[in-house]
């Protein structure tokens, strides 16, 4: 089994999100609102970009994305920016890492009501049934996807060291189980677009003597690092604020 160098039998994912967005662009209203076809601005470009320049002495054995415009466009930003001489993995595309499935935003008069609806639903995002706003994708079954591609990963052989992008939700629920607490942990991981987080993971011979491995612990290395600004000095917002808290919808 592939491991980092100096461990034997450890993993690594950095995990990131997507760069900026703009979610209410002239594109994506022409289009009905499908938030799947939105595209990085010239800002999330450049917090892509800011990434790739932090990562590029990572070797990377295997890269991934959701698939969607913004996830796959920062992962071909941060691999652009490896250094001479890397050999750049082809990028991958893994469906199951597409963000949580929104429901309604009915009833919301402004980005602000719209960013706290969004904020209450992670809140309650552990109790029976919480599903991301009226309608939308019950989060433990969200987490279940995420989870189960994560794990589909590690099971896989022949790689140490990953780039995976997504998105915030499915980041929140991917570092909420990393922790052990699950859904309940959720609320608490800020991700501002183009962060990195790092997770290791402990593999080992699976207990029932079966093929393969299984994952013996998880090591959260760094959560929501943004090269761009790494002290966050002035990002005084949420990332649902600073995306939906100003202008009205």
């Amino acid at each position: 089994m592939s491991a980092l160098p100096g461990t034997t039998g450890r993993r690594r994912i950095y995990l990131m999100r997507h760069g900026h967005v703009d979610y209410f662009g002239r594109e994506i209203q022409a289009a009905g609102g499908d938030s799947k076809i939105v595209p990085l601005t010239p800002l999330g470009e450049e917090q892509a970009r800011a990434g790739g320049l932090a990562l590029s002495h990572v070797t990377f054995d295997r890269a991934a994305s959701s698939g969607y415009p913004r996830t796959r466009a920062t992962a071909e930003l941060v691999l652009a920016g490896q250094g001479d001489g890397q050999k750049v993995p082809e990028l991958e595309t893994i469906p199951a890492l597409v963000e949580v499935h929104g429901g309604s935003i009915a009833g919301a008069r402004s980005r602000a009501e719209l960013a706290a609806k969004m904020a209450y639903s992670f809140d309650m995002a552990s109790k029976p049934g919480a599903r991301m706003l009226e309608g939308g994708e019950v989060f433990a079954e969200a987490e279940a996807r995420a989870v189960g591609a994560i794990t589909g990963l590690l099971a896989e052989p022949g790689w140490h060291t990953m780039l995976v992008v997504a998105h915030e939700g499915i980041n929140r629920l991917i570092l909420g189980w990393a922790t052990g607490n699950g859904l309940r942990a959720c609320q608490a991981f800020e991700q501002d677009p183009a962060c990195i987080n790092v997770i290791d993971f402990d593999m080992v011979p699976r207990a029932d003597g079966g093929p393969g491995t299984e994952i013996q612990r998880k090591i959260i290395k760094s959560v929501n690092v943004t090269p761009y600004n790494y002290v966050k000095h002035g990002m005084n917002l949420t990332s649902l604020e600073s995306i939906f808290g100003l202008d009205k919808v």
